[in-house]
Protein backbone atom coordinates (compact mmCIF):
# COMPACT_ATOMS: atom_id res chain seq x y z
CA UNK A 1 0.00 0.00 0.00
CA UNK A 2 1.40 3.42 -1.00
CA UNK A 3 0.88 6.60 0.95
CA UNK A 4 0.36 9.86 -0.91
CA UNK A 5 1.55 13.00 0.89
CA UNK A 6 0.17 16.21 -0.56
CA UNK A 7 0.53 19.87 0.33
CA UNK A 8 -2.68 21.42 1.62
CA UNK A 9 -3.70 24.80 2.87
CA UNK A 10 -4.35 25.31 6.54
CA UNK A 11 -7.28 23.14 7.74
CA UNK A 12 -10.24 24.83 9.48
CA UNK A 13 -9.18 26.50 12.70
CA UNK A 14 -11.90 24.89 14.80
CA UNK A 15 -10.74 21.42 13.72
CA UNK A 16 -7.15 22.08 14.76
CA UNK A 17 -8.33 23.58 18.02
CA UNK A 18 -10.34 20.43 18.77
CA UNK A 19 -7.42 18.18 17.81
CA UNK A 20 -4.98 19.83 20.14
CA UNK A 21 -7.40 20.36 23.02
CA UNK A 22 -8.40 16.68 22.85
CA UNK A 23 -4.76 15.65 22.67
CA UNK A 24 -4.35 17.30 26.05
CA UNK A 25 -6.55 14.71 27.73
CA UNK A 26 -4.61 12.71 30.36
CA UNK A 27 -6.57 9.51 29.57
CA UNK A 28 -4.71 8.67 26.37
CA UNK A 29 -1.18 7.57 25.53
CA UNK A 30 -0.70 10.57 23.29
CA UNK A 31 2.94 10.01 22.39
CA UNK A 32 2.26 6.34 21.60
CA UNK A 33 -0.61 7.25 19.30
CA UNK A 34 1.45 9.88 17.56
CA UNK A 35 4.35 7.48 17.09
CA UNK A 36 2.14 4.85 15.45
CA UNK A 37 0.48 7.45 13.21
CA UNK A 38 3.87 8.86 12.14
CA UNK A 39 5.10 5.32 11.42
CA UNK A 40 2.10 4.72 9.17
CA UNK A 41 2.83 7.92 7.23
CA UNK A 42 6.59 7.47 6.91
CA UNK A 43 6.53 3.73 6.13
CA UNK A 44 3.60 3.99 3.73
CA UNK A 45 0.95 1.77 5.27
CA UNK A 46 -0.46 -0.18 8.19
CA UNK A 47 1.49 -3.41 7.61
CA UNK A 48 5.04 -1.94 7.64
CA UNK A 49 4.09 0.28 10.58
CA UNK A 50 2.79 -2.77 12.43
CA UNK A 51 6.06 -4.63 11.87
CA UNK A 52 8.06 -1.64 13.09
CA UNK A 53 5.90 -1.25 16.20
CA UNK A 54 5.56 -5.01 16.83
CA UNK A 55 1.79 -4.85 16.44
CA UNK A 56 -0.68 -6.52 14.12
CA UNK A 57 -1.97 -4.57 11.09
CA UNK A 58 -5.50 -4.79 12.47
CA UNK A 59 -4.33 -3.31 15.78
CA UNK A 60 -2.70 -0.40 13.94
CA UNK A 61 -5.84 0.14 11.87
CA UNK A 62 -8.03 0.15 14.97
CA UNK A 63 -5.68 2.55 16.77
CA UNK A 64 -5.85 5.03 13.87
CA UNK A 65 -9.64 4.65 13.73
CA UNK A 66 -9.92 5.32 17.48
CA UNK A 67 -7.61 8.32 17.17
CA UNK A 68 -9.72 9.78 14.36
CA UNK A 69 -12.93 9.12 16.28
CA UNK A 70 -11.64 10.77 19.43
CA UNK A 71 -10.29 13.78 17.55
CA UNK A 72 -13.41 14.11 15.43
CA UNK A 73 -11.33 14.48 12.27
CA UNK A 74 -10.33 12.09 9.48
CA UNK A 75 -6.55 11.96 9.20
CA UNK A 76 -6.20 9.43 6.37
CA UNK A 77 -8.29 8.68 3.31
CA UNK A 78 -8.07 4.94 2.63
CA UNK A 79 -8.41 2.94 -0.58
CA UNK A 80 -7.37 -0.57 -1.56
CA UNK A 81 -4.06 0.65 -2.98
CA UNK A 82 -3.05 3.76 -1.12
CA UNK A 83 -3.46 6.04 1.87
CA UNK A 84 -3.75 9.79 1.44
CA UNK A 85 -3.30 12.38 4.15
CA UNK A 86 -6.21 14.77 4.61
CA UNK A 87 -5.49 18.45 5.37
CA UNK A 88 -6.05 17.68 9.06
CA UNK A 89 -3.81 14.62 8.78
CA UNK A 90 -1.06 16.67 7.16
CA UNK A 91 -1.19 19.25 9.97
CA UNK A 92 -1.33 16.50 12.61
CA UNK A 93 1.68 14.71 11.07
CA UNK A 94 3.77 17.89 10.92
CA UNK A 95 3.13 18.71 14.57
CA UNK A 96 3.38 15.13 15.77
CA UNK A 97 6.84 14.70 14.23
CA UNK A 98 7.96 17.91 15.92
CA UNK A 99 6.56 16.80 19.29
CA UNK A 100 8.20 13.37 19.04
CA UNK A 101 11.51 14.98 18.09
CA UNK A 102 11.21 17.29 21.10
CA UNK A 103 10.48 14.33 23.38
CA UNK A 104 13.51 12.46 22.04
CA UNK A 105 15.63 15.58 22.43
CA UNK A 106 14.39 16.09 26.00
CA UNK A 107 15.48 12.58 26.91
CA UNK A 108 18.88 13.13 25.36
CA UNK A 109 19.29 16.45 27.13
CA UNK A 110 18.38 14.82 30.45
CA UNK A 111 21.14 12.27 29.95
CA UNK A 112 23.72 14.46 28.22
CA UNK A 113 23.02 18.02 29.29
CA UNK A 114 22.58 20.53 26.46
CA UNK A 115 24.94 18.68 24.13
CA UNK A 116 23.54 18.30 20.60
CA UNK A 117 23.02 14.65 19.66
CA UNK A 118 21.53 12.95 16.61
CA UNK A 119 21.18 13.20 12.84
CA UNK A 120 20.39 16.38 10.92
CA UNK A 121 19.17 16.07 7.33
CA UNK A 122 20.22 19.08 5.25
CA UNK A 123 19.12 20.10 1.76
CA UNK A 124 21.34 22.59 -0.07
CA UNK A 125 22.48 23.64 -3.52
CA UNK A 126 25.74 22.23 -4.82
CA UNK A 127 27.15 25.77 -5.06
CA UNK A 128 26.45 26.61 -1.42
CA UNK A 129 27.75 23.22 -0.32
CA UNK A 130 31.02 23.45 -2.26
CA UNK A 131 31.89 27.06 -1.52
CA UNK A 132 30.38 27.76 1.92
CA UNK A 133 29.18 24.69 3.80
CA UNK A 134 31.86 22.07 3.06
CA UNK A 135 34.81 24.28 4.09
CA UNK A 136 33.06 25.11 7.38
CA UNK A 137 31.89 21.58 8.28
CA UNK A 138 35.09 20.38 9.99
CA UNK A 139 34.66 23.15 12.56
CA UNK A 140 31.01 22.20 13.14
CA UNK A 141 31.83 18.50 13.51
CA UNK A 142 34.56 19.40 15.98
CA UNK A 143 32.13 21.43 18.08
CA UNK A 144 29.40 18.77 17.99
CA UNK A 145 30.96 15.29 17.92
CA UNK A 146 27.62 13.55 18.57
CA UNK A 147 25.82 15.11 15.59
CA UNK A 148 25.74 13.37 12.20
CA UNK A 149 24.80 15.11 8.96
CA UNK A 150 22.89 13.74 5.98
CA UNK A 151 23.38 16.25 3.14
CA UNK A 152 21.38 16.26 -0.11
CA UNK A 153 22.56 18.59 -2.89
CA UNK A 154 19.97 20.00 -5.30
CA UNK A 155 18.94 23.40 -6.61
CA UNK A 156 15.28 22.32 -6.66
CA UNK A 157 12.97 23.54 -3.90
CA UNK A 158 11.95 20.52 -1.83
CA UNK A 159 9.02 19.91 0.51
CA UNK A 160 10.76 19.70 3.89
CA UNK A 161 7.94 17.65 5.36
CA UNK A 162 7.77 15.12 2.54
CA UNK A 163 11.56 14.80 2.29
CA UNK A 164 11.98 14.61 6.10
CA UNK A 165 14.45 17.50 5.90
CA UNK A 166 15.49 19.37 9.04
CA UNK A 167 17.21 22.37 7.41
CA UNK A 168 17.20 23.62 3.82
CA UNK A 169 19.37 26.36 2.32
CA UNK A 170 17.34 28.33 -0.20
CA UNK A 171 18.37 31.04 -2.63
CA UNK A 172 16.09 33.78 -3.90
CA UNK A 173 12.83 35.21 -2.57
CA UNK A 174 10.96 33.06 -0.06
CA UNK A 175 7.33 32.21 -0.67
CA UNK A 176 4.94 32.81 2.20
CA UNK A 177 4.72 29.59 4.19
CA UNK A 178 4.83 28.09 7.66
CA UNK A 179 8.60 27.69 7.43
CA UNK A 180 10.94 29.62 9.70
CA UNK A 181 13.86 31.36 7.98
CA UNK A 182 17.25 32.68 9.07
CA UNK A 183 18.91 34.99 6.56
CA UNK A 184 22.46 34.00 5.65
CA UNK A 185 23.23 37.08 3.58
CA UNK A 186 22.93 38.00 -0.07
CA UNK A 187 25.16 37.99 -3.11
CA UNK A 188 25.33 39.75 -6.46
CA UNK A 189 24.89 37.75 -9.66
CA UNK A 190 27.47 38.42 -12.35
CA UNK A 191 28.01 37.25 -15.92
CA UNK A 192 31.31 35.45 -16.44
CA UNK A 193 33.19 33.56 -19.14
CA UNK A 194 36.52 31.81 -19.53
CA UNK A 195 39.33 33.72 -21.30
CA UNK A 196 39.41 30.97 -23.94
CA UNK A 197 35.73 31.58 -24.76
CA UNK A 198 36.21 35.35 -25.02
CA UNK A 199 39.24 34.89 -27.28
CA UNK A 200 37.17 32.66 -29.55
CA UNK A 201 33.87 34.58 -29.54
CA UNK A 202 34.76 38.10 -28.44
CA UNK A 203 33.72 40.00 -25.34
CA UNK A 204 30.13 41.33 -25.31
CA UNK A 205 29.83 45.09 -24.76
CA UNK A 206 26.07 45.57 -25.08
CA UNK A 207 22.81 43.69 -24.74
CA UNK A 208 22.66 43.39 -28.52
CA UNK A 209 26.04 41.63 -28.50
CA UNK A 210 24.54 38.82 -26.41
CA UNK A 211 22.54 37.62 -29.42
CA UNK A 212 25.65 35.98 -30.86
CA UNK A 213 26.82 34.40 -27.60
CA UNK A 214 26.02 31.03 -26.03
CA UNK A 215 24.13 31.97 -22.85
CA UNK A 216 24.27 29.03 -20.47
CA UNK A 217 21.12 28.63 -18.39
CA UNK A 218 19.30 26.55 -15.80
CA UNK A 219 17.11 23.64 -16.78
CA UNK A 220 14.29 24.63 -14.42
CA UNK A 221 12.09 27.68 -13.76
CA UNK A 222 13.55 30.36 -11.49
CA UNK A 223 12.13 33.46 -9.79
CA UNK A 224 13.70 35.58 -12.56
CA UNK A 225 13.97 33.40 -15.64
CA UNK A 226 16.70 35.33 -17.45
CA UNK A 227 19.45 37.92 -16.99
CA UNK A 228 18.20 41.39 -15.90
CA UNK A 229 20.43 44.07 -17.46
CA UNK A 230 20.01 47.86 -17.55
CA UNK A 231 20.82 49.81 -20.70
CA UNK A 232 19.81 53.36 -21.65
CA UNK A 233 17.74 53.66 -18.50
CA UNK A 234 15.68 50.55 -19.24
CA UNK A 235 15.86 47.14 -17.55
CA UNK A 236 15.74 44.26 -20.01
CA UNK A 237 15.59 40.58 -19.03
CA UNK A 238 17.72 38.65 -21.52
CA UNK A 239 16.68 34.98 -21.77
CA UNK A 240 19.39 32.40 -21.11
CA UNK A 241 18.64 30.41 -24.26
CA UNK A 242 22.00 28.88 -25.01
CA UNK A 243 22.76 25.42 -26.34
CA UNK A 244 23.46 23.94 -22.89
CA UNK A 245 21.39 23.96 -19.70
CA UNK A 246 22.26 22.54 -16.29
CA UNK A 247 20.34 21.59 -13.17
CA UNK A 248 22.53 23.54 -10.72
CA UNK A 249 24.83 26.54 -10.51
CA UNK A 250 27.94 24.47 -9.94
CA UNK A 251 27.32 22.66 -13.20
CA UNK A 252 27.06 26.00 -15.02
CA UNK A 253 30.29 27.15 -13.37
CA UNK A 254 32.18 24.13 -14.68
CA UNK A 255 30.73 24.69 -18.15
CA UNK A 256 31.89 28.30 -18.05
CA UNK A 257 35.36 27.25 -16.86
CA UNK A 258 35.56 24.85 -19.80
CA UNK A 259 34.85 27.68 -22.25
CA UNK A 260 31.34 26.55 -23.22
CA UNK A 261 29.75 29.99 -22.97
CA UNK A 262 28.62 32.83 -20.73
CA UNK A 263 27.03 32.10 -17.36
CA UNK A 264 25.35 34.33 -14.76
CA UNK A 265 26.41 33.06 -11.34
CA UNK A 266 26.50 34.04 -7.68
CA UNK A 267 29.57 36.12 -6.84
CA UNK A 268 30.71 33.88 -3.99
CA UNK A 269 30.93 30.89 -6.36
CA UNK A 270 33.26 32.57 -8.88
CA UNK A 271 35.23 35.01 -6.73
CA UNK A 272 38.32 32.77 -6.57
CA UNK A 273 38.06 31.90 -10.27
CA UNK A 274 38.07 35.60 -11.20
CA UNK A 275 40.99 36.34 -8.88
CA UNK A 276 42.96 33.47 -10.44
CA UNK A 277 42.12 34.52 -14.00
CA UNK A 278 40.14 31.37 -14.76
CA UNK A 279 36.99 33.44 -15.36
CA UNK A 280 36.41 37.03 -16.44
CA UNK A 281 33.41 39.17 -15.42
CA UNK A 282 31.70 40.87 -18.37
CA UNK A 283 28.98 43.50 -18.83
CA UNK A 284 29.43 44.83 -15.30
CA UNK A 285 28.46 48.30 -16.54
CA UNK A 286 25.01 46.92 -17.45
CA UNK A 287 24.38 45.22 -14.09
CA UNK A 288 20.80 45.93 -12.97
CA UNK A 289 21.93 45.82 -9.34
CA UNK A 290 19.81 42.93 -8.13
CA UNK A 291 21.02 40.56 -5.41
CA UNK A 292 20.04 37.04 -4.43
CA UNK A 293 19.30 36.34 -0.76
CA UNK A 294 20.12 33.05 0.98
CA UNK A 295 18.16 31.64 3.92
CA UNK A 296 18.33 28.60 6.16
CA UNK A 297 14.74 27.42 6.58
CA UNK A 298 13.16 24.81 8.82
CA UNK A 299 9.75 23.54 9.94
CA UNK A 300 8.61 24.42 13.44
CA UNK A 301 7.25 27.92 13.67
CA UNK A 302 6.58 28.90 17.25
CA UNK A 303 7.92 25.70 18.81
CA UNK A 304 11.22 24.67 20.38
CA UNK A 305 13.85 23.14 18.11
CA UNK A 306 15.74 19.92 18.79
CA UNK A 307 19.22 20.79 20.03
CA UNK A 308 20.87 19.11 17.02
CA UNK A 309 18.94 21.34 14.60
CA UNK A 310 19.45 24.45 16.69
CA UNK A 311 23.19 23.77 16.82
CA UNK A 312 23.46 23.69 13.03
CA UNK A 313 21.30 26.79 12.55
CA UNK A 314 23.36 28.74 15.08
CA UNK A 315 26.55 27.60 13.36
CA UNK A 316 25.29 28.63 9.92
CA UNK A 317 24.30 32.04 11.27
CA UNK A 318 27.92 32.61 12.29
CA UNK A 319 29.89 30.60 9.72
CA UNK A 320 27.57 30.09 6.75
CA UNK A 321 27.28 33.68 5.57
CA UNK A 322 26.98 34.51 1.87
CA UNK A 323 28.31 37.70 0.31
Amino acid sequence: MDLVLEKFGDPPGEVLERIWSDMGSPHHNRSGEMEVFVRVVELGGFSPAARAERMTPSAVSKLIARLESRLGARLLNRSTRQLQLTPEGCAFYERATRILADLEDAERVAGAGEQAVGRVRVNTSASYFNHILAPALPAFLGLHPDVTLDIVQTDAVVDLLAERTDVAIRAGPLKSSSLVARKLGETALIIVAAPSYLERCGEPRSIADLERHNRLGFGYARAVDGWPLREDGETIVVPATGRVQASDGEGLRHLALAGAGLARLATFTVREDIAAGRLVAVLRHLDAGGKEAFHAVHVGQGGPLPSRVRALLDFLTDHGKVS
